[in-house]
């Protein structure tokens, strides 16, 4: 094969991903990035914080949502929006796993940091993780709203969130890709409220 053939190859491998992830949303994943976005606009509205946790992957992802949130998307202009990464601090992080177990590193965090009308962000490919699942049940228990981004059949994250993104796919990169578009769609959505509220 010539440099040639194998980048047609490479291009037709690409046009397939974008294609593959970007049909994946209908119309109703469209409604629920809007209703997550929603929730998120009135959370910040009324001085309230966002929490996100994730593993792996989805705990990269947590960070960037994060930072997004924090800094900016794409508008300058706009009031810094009270969101952390749950995933970021090694010290809580080594030492909850330690000391209680690994389940409980992000429960900890809800219970300590966590408020009514606060929202908990999961990112979880399964929908499954134990360590997540524990922390939106204790946010459940805190009175906090819970966003939820899964994929397969939604797991047991689909029944603990007020609203749950179910990427339409299986596999855990694809699953990702889909996260990724959608949580830019509700951070242009979020950027675009505040901005022009300025």
């Amino acid at each position: 094969m010539n440099n040639r053939t194998d980048t047609l190859k490479q291009i037709d491998m690409i046009i397939e991903q974008f294609t593959d992830a970007l049909g994946r949303l209908d119309e109703g994943a469209r409604d629920v990035i809007a209703d997550i976005a929603n929730i998120l606009i009135e959370a910040f509205e009324q001085g309230r914080s966002v929490y996100i946790c994730g593993n792996g992957g989805s705990a990269a992802d947590a960070q960037h949502i994060a930072a997004e949130m924090v800094g900016r998307f794409q508008r300058d202009g706009r009031k810094a929006l009270p969101c952390v990464a749950m995933t970021t601090d090694t010290s809580i992080i080594t030492a909850v796993g330690n000391d209680f177990g690994f389940e409980d590193v992000f429960a900890r965090q809800v219970e300590a940091l966590g408020k009514p009308g606060d929202v908990l962000w999961v990112l979880s490919t399964s929908g499954k993780s134990p360590n997540i699942v524990k922390a939106a049940n204790i946010a459940h228990e805190r009175g906090m709203k819970i966003v939820a981004m899964t994929g397969g059949d939604g797991g047991r994250l689909s029944n603990l969130a007020d609203v749950c993104f179910i990427a339409p796919a299986d596999r855990t990169y694809l699953i990702q890709q889909i996260h990724q578009l959608a949580y830019h769609i509700i951070c242009e959505l979020v950027d675009k409220h505040f901005a022009s509220n300025v």
